[in-house]
């Protein structure tokens, strides 16, 4: 709930700088091919230190615009769970974290590089892919390795394009995406037998990345 909130108020703030676009696409500069974003979620992070809900996520994107409608990129993303991905909002989500019912017997670090594209539909509208190839490692409570796994990681996206500044170098992009996963593998029985309670997917999630062109 929390890093809801911080990206409902991240959002809103950056709304006021994109009330400065023009409706006229002339006005955008496509000398910028380059841009790299976070998502602001992962300022959520920030002072929790070693909390056991502290996710440790760290995520960024280097994207190249091919022209005015297609966006290809590279994606790096580490992040560590603590209960399975695939608990969705209706089934209690929330509920979930406060009771740490479904808490993993340790934890679940996944670090990867993958790719993306982003295809602009109409005006600031967009769809994206990102195809995210995961190493995954085990940790006891006590942060041990347990064991190594692989995991390929999907997700897919859809959103709008907030640009603003004087040359339109700055950017916001309000988004919800589903993520599946497939090939999991070398998965711990602990950790397997929570896994198995749930889906292989997870569906709406909300997010806000937050960049800049050069």
């Amino acid at each position: 709930m929390k890093k809801l909130v911080i990206i409902c108020l991240t959002f809103f703030t950056f709304h006021g700088f994109a009330q400065q676009i023009s409706e006229s696409s002339k006005l955008v500069n496509h000398d910028l091919k380059y841009r790299v974003s976070f998502p602001a979620i992962i300022l959520g992070n920030i002072g929790k230190g070693g909390e056991r809900t502290n996710t440790q996520h760290i995520e960024l994107h280097i994207k190249r615009e091919l022209d005015a409608k297609n966006i290809v990129g590279v994606k790096f993303a580490t992040w560590r769970l603590f209960q399975p991905m695939g608990i969705q909002w209706w089934d209690g989500l929330k509920d979930k974290i406060d009771s740490e019912t479904e808490f993993y017997p340790g934890y679940l670090r996944e670090t990867g590089i993958g790719i993306s594209y982003q295809r602009m539909l109409w005006k600031g509208l967009f769809a994206s892919v990102e195809v995210l190839p995961l190493y995954k490692t085990y940790l006891d409570l006590d942060d041990k390795k347990i064991a190594n796994g692989f995991k390929l990681y999907n997700s897919y996206h859809i959103g709008y394009h907030f640009a603003f500044g004087k040359k339109k170098q700055f950017f916001v992009e309000p988004q919800f995406h589903c993520n599946v996963w497939h090939f999991d593998t070398n998965t711990p029985k602990q950790f397997k037998q929570l896994d198995n309670k749930w889906d292989s997917y997870f569906l709406f999630e909300p997010n806000l990345y937050v960049g800049i062109k050069f």
